[in-house]
């Protein structure tokens, strides 16, 4: 059998941790022969996957086979880096919004998330929250004019806004004209459900405000900014957040 690639090796390990998962036990000849592998390889990716920490069990005798503990569950969730600072943006956003129902364990949860990074990485993610505003409820009229934007423009912003990199823009206007602008998303600011970015816009130079569901596409740029103090979007803040 030719050696895997390491790519192919670690696709393998994602698809048999998933099989895993299911709630019964599986032998080890039926996991080779579903993940196209010798038994021997197959015990290999059990070991390495024993190593990352997955608690697998082997039963013996007749019935037997390899499966997870029954006690694993949500404590053993891996998550990549960006998806736990999401999480954790996220539920400092839910806790500054203050909502009385189902956040009474979010402080908990946001301590341990936050304890399992490192300290330069810590750093960072509290910088990222400092960039996120909540603002009051937007208006009823402002309410029913939101709109959907394109989930491959919401990645591009959140990529820029996590990278501190400029970004280009197609933006639909109050007037429904669309514009181009070449922008630096500095701040989000939540007037709930509404989200805006507080960037400053090349075009005009100086600090603008765009509704994040008017951003028809975006384009991702190289250059990167240095971030401007939350004043200096003070005015445009009180100009713009109500439309």
């Amino acid at each position: 059998m030719p050696r895997s690639s390491a790519l192919t090796r670690l696709e393998r390990l994602d698809r048999l941790t998933a099989t895993l998962k299911q709630d019964r036990p599986h032998t080890i000849a039926d996991l080779a022969k579903e993940h196209g592998v010798s038994n021997r390889t197959l015990t290999r990716d059990l070991q390495i996957l024993r190593d990352q920490g997955l608690p697998i069990e082997a039963d013996r005798g007749r019935g037997g086979g390899v499966r997870l503990d029954h006690h694993w569950g949500v404590g053993r969730l891996n998550l990549s880096y960006p998806e736990a600072v999401d999480l954790l943006i996220s539920l400092a956003v839910a806790e500054q919004m203050q909502s009385p129902l189902f956040l009474a364990k979010l402080g908990s949860v946001r301590r341990q998330l936050t304890a399992s990074f490192s300290p330069d990485k810590r750093a960072r993610v509290a910088r990222l929250k400092s960039r996120i505003l909540i603002g009051t409820s937007a208006s009823p009229h402002v309410q029913s004019t939101k709109a959907s934007a394109p989930p491959r423009a919401v990645q591009r912003l959140h990529q820029a806004f996590l990278d501190q990199s400029a970004l280009t823009i197609r933006y639909q206007r109050e007037d429904t004209t669309p514009s181009t602008r070449t922008i630096e998303p500095h701040y989000l600011l939540l007037n709930y459900p509404i989200w805006y970015v507080l960037a400053f816009d090349h075009l005009r130079k100086s600090p603008r405000t765009f509704r994040c569901d008017r951003i028809i596409s975006a384009t991702g740029t190289e250059d990167r900014f240095k971030l401007l103090p939350q004043d200096r979007f003070k005015d445009t803040i009180e100009a713009n957040t109500l439309i």
